[in-house]
């Protein structure tokens, strides 16, 4: 029995600690690969994202960063942060455009061409690197205009600016296609002409490095190349083994994915600027102050991390005080410019028109259309009650009947609003008369006989 109780407890102790070291062993070793996911348009969220989990990785030692991309591009300030975190990582990051039937298009591709290594999965495609513009035609594309020989001009950009914006994402994406060794050439056709690849079409035009359906035959590819990471250093993978494990975005990230949404962003400044309104036209209310600058703040610093057109924005704010002031004076006139100043303004107020960052037309019309409402409704009945008679305290007893209930002399009671009261008056007055009061003094009445009323027939 007590050979069976000691080959017992061995065993135990020895699965126990098979246990506690096998993760640790595979960190140890380098054999951790962790999946960053960017699904969606690239923004602000995304470039935080990936700067988290390069930083986890590199603390955890892990042998490479998946970089799984299903994105139709996004903002070119945030593409620009995610590749210069990618080029200065010393953790080899691969980019693998998967799912099948997802793509990396525009800023995806230039995101891909950064990588160590770029792979891609069957029925995928990259390309479509043009920056687009507002307010015309892609540059590079037909623009319909023929030359003197008849012909369309295809690769000439229509104005200064648009060639300054397509030779510098010319040179970018041709500097980094150098970096990796990649087709250079077919990467500017990308920018200048839109163009776009398969998988298979991509491996065979030197645009990416691998074809793998998933991400265990990705790893198996991997194991055993050699990669220079940040500071010339070259490193060979063993990917084989490694253990899988997906990072997913941090609360700041989760954060920032929401507020940036041009949609919210729009959403939290208008509440902010109205909920401040209000508090300055009901000092007291409190909440509305607090949440609107709460709201206010949150939505400018939305706003911050976007690209946006200030003179949108200043369009806004006057439909928004033309709003105001149409409250508080009608005139009809005033009103409709607010409506189209604050319109204009929503429409010009983000600079760009990246995938996944265009205001929506429906949260314009349903937040203009609210805001009318609030301006003449509830502002306008600010301004009514404001202008209204007191109701209550010492003003409101003015031109109030009061009957007398004693008087000697100058002074005496009545009973006014419900009350009994201390009075005086000029005039004798017997208990019953009807009196009105002119005016508080002291919590005393001043009183006066009431004036006649006037009959059909003249006064009486």
């Amino acid at each position: 029995m007590q050979t069976m109780k000691a080959a017992l407890v061995a065993a135990i102790t020895v699965v126990a600690l098979t246990c506690c070291l096998l993760p640790s062993s595979a960190e140890e070793s380098g054999r951790l690969a962790l999946v960053v996911s960017i699904d969606g348009a690239i923004g602000p969220a995304s470039a935080s994202y990936v700067r988290e989990a390069l930083a986890k990785a590199s603390e955890r030692r892990a042998e490479v960063v998946l970089l799984r991309m299903n994105t139709p591009g996004g903002l070119n300030s945030s593409m620009r942060e995610i590749i210069a975190d990618v080029l200065a990582s010393p953790i080899p990051v691969i980019g693998y455009v998967a799912p099948s039937g997802a793509h990396a298009a525009s800023a995806g591709t230039y995101i891909l061409y950064a990588t160590h290594i770029a792979a891609m999965a069957p029925g995928t495609n990259i390309g479509a690197a043009t920056p687009v513009q507002i307010g015309g035609p892609l540059p590079g594309l037909p623009s319909g205009t023929p030359d003197k020989d008849g012909k369309d001009k295809k690769d000439e950009p229509k104005d200064a600016m648009t060639a300054k914006a397509t030779n510098d994402a010319v040179a970018f994406i041709r500097s980094l296609a150098e970096l990796r060794s990649r087709n250079a050439d077919w990467a500017e056709k990308a920018v200048r002409e839109a163009a776009t690849l398969s998988a298979n079409g991509a491996l065979e035009a030197h645009a990416i490095d691998l074809v793998a359906r998933d991400q265990a035959e990705l790893l198996r590819q991997l194991d055993g190349r050699a990669v220079e990471v940040a500071g010339g250093k070259t490193q060979r993978l063993a990917t084989k083994d490694a253990v899988v494990e997906a990072i997913e975005p941090g609360r700041i990230s989760r954060f920032l994915a929401v507020i940036t949404d041009p949609n919210v962003a729009f959403i939290l400044l208008m509440v902010g600027i109205y909920g401040l309104i209000f508090e300055f036209m009901s000092p007291g209310a409190v909440a509305p102050g607090v949440v609107g600058a709460i709201c206010l703040l949150i939505g400018l610093y939305a706003l911050n991390l976007l690209p946006i057109n200030y003179a949108g924005l200043a369009l806004m704010l006057v439909g928004l005080v033309l709003l105001t002031v149409e409250a508080f004076n009608p005139t009809v006139v005033i009103g409709l410019g607010g409506i189209i100043a604050f319109v204009l303004g929503a429409l010009m107020l983000f600079r760009v028109e990246a995938p996944g960052y265009q205001l929506s037309w429906w949260v314009i019309g349903i937040t203009t259309a609210v805001f009318v409402g609030f301006a003449l409704v509830v502002l306008g009945s600010l301004r009514r009650a404001a202008k209204a008679p007191e109701r209550v305290g010492a003003q409101a007893m003015r031109g109030l009947s009061a009957e007398i209930l004693d008087w000697n002399g100058n002074e005496g009671h009545v009973f006014a609003h419900g009350e009994r009261w201390q009075a005086r008056g000029a005039d004798a007055f017997e208990p019953g008369e009807t009196v009105e009061v002119t005016s508080v003094v002291d919590l005393t009445l001043l009183i006066r006989r009431a004036p006649a009323r006037t009959g059909e027939g003249g006064t009486s």
